[in-house]
């Protein structure tokens, strides 16, 4: 069922699955093994739901079982915008177990049915080819590689896998909440179609991933620090997209409309949150404070005659190596 590339690129390399105990994140695991390919587990409990203490505990006997490390947070109680702080939380979680313990590869259970709704999302939202085409089997992040090895299979596929093969696994009643905007797009819309449609959407989503690396070019971001920057790819749509997939990580999403004055705009503050700022064929991204810092004449004449925009320098002068790092990247165009 996994196909054959993305098994090579998890084959002898330091692997962690985000594992849930559900139905997705169960049937990556067996068909890892099944495929003999070694990996670790990390597991996340938000103490919401009497059911997650039996998920964790069943995952630490999967790790006892076949013999692999099996990572386990303790979330604190999240107060308020369950489903966004919870994702922060998990992947702060993931990076941290990354750069601990120098894993390659952080695989992710995500589906057909998942990339079909927030396709689905996208489009009512507003969004192009690329937005369209969401989430892709390998994404390169900072220091791992992001891989989701299930996205041509659809869960009644892997339900099926499951039971065929007498596998235990956990429902999750929060997912049947259609109240939850995502469950909505899930229960209404992606489902009944997948249902009926299944072979022409996977047929659709190749189509799309032909178009998707034929409109959008490659853009490696690079960091210091705190800034993180990246030389513009001359068109706009892969710069935006390049901004756009960073911030993602980061937990944060931009909206259609930030999306589109990004495409206008000089430099912006995006939710109050990042700066993304253009300079002489550089794009620099940073988290945005108000400041209140005078800046002296000298510093402000020496980021007029570089063209750095107002909004980024009061960043500049008080990270004195991220600007002497930008003043070496414009002075050597």
């Amino acid at each position: 069922m996994l196909k054959a590339a993305n098994l090579e690129k998890l084959r002898n390399k330091k692997n962690l699955l985000a594992f849930s105990a559900g139905v997705d994140s169960t049937a990556l695991l067996f068909l890892l093994l099944e495929n003999n390919i070694k990996f670790d587990i990390a597991i996340v409990d938000y103490g919401v739901r009497s059911q997650s203490k039996k998920e964790v505990a069943y995952a630490k006997e999967l790790s006892q079982e076949y013999n692999f490390l099996c990572h386990i947070h303790q979330a604190k109680q999240i107060e308020k915008n369950f489903e966004a702080k919870a994702r922060e939380i998990r992947y702060e979680f993931f990076h941290t177990l990354v750069q601990k313990h120098g894993y390659e590869n952080l695989l992710t259970a995500h589906h057909l049915g998942d990339r079909f709704e927030w396709m689905l999302m996208q489009f009512c939202k507003g969004a192009g080819c690329a937005e369209l085409s969401g989430m892709q089997e390998i994404e390169e992040r900072e220091g791992y590689t992001l891989v989701r090895p299930l996205l041509h299979l659809d869960k009644q596929e892997l339900l099926l896998y499951l039971q065929t093969n007498n596998k235990k696994y956990f429902f999750d009643a929060s997912n049947s909440d259609a109240a939850i905007k995502r469950n909505h797009f899930r229960i209404n819309h992606a489902v009944p179609l997948l249902q009926e449609y299944l072979q022409g959407i996977k047929k659709s989503f190749a189509y799309l991933d032909e178009d998707f690396a034929s409109l959008i070019q490659t853009v490696t971001l690079e960091k210091f620090e705190e800034l993180i920057y990246f030389k513009s790819s001359e068109d706009k749509r892969s710069d935006i997209y390049a901004i756009d997939k960073y911030l993602k990580t980061q937990g944060y999403m931009p909206s259609a409309s930030e999306r589109a004055l990004l495409k206008e705009e000089k430099s912006l503050v995006l939710g109050r949150k990042y700066l993304v700022s253009k300079c002489q064929g550089f794009i620099f991204i940073t988290a945005f404070k108000r400041s209140e810092v005078l800046l002296p004449k000298e510093f402000k004449e020496a980021c007029r005659k570089m063209q750095i925009d107002p909004k980024l320098r009061p960043f500049l002068y008080q990270n004195a190596a991220a600007f002497a790092h930008v003043k070496e990247l414009l002075f050597t165009l």
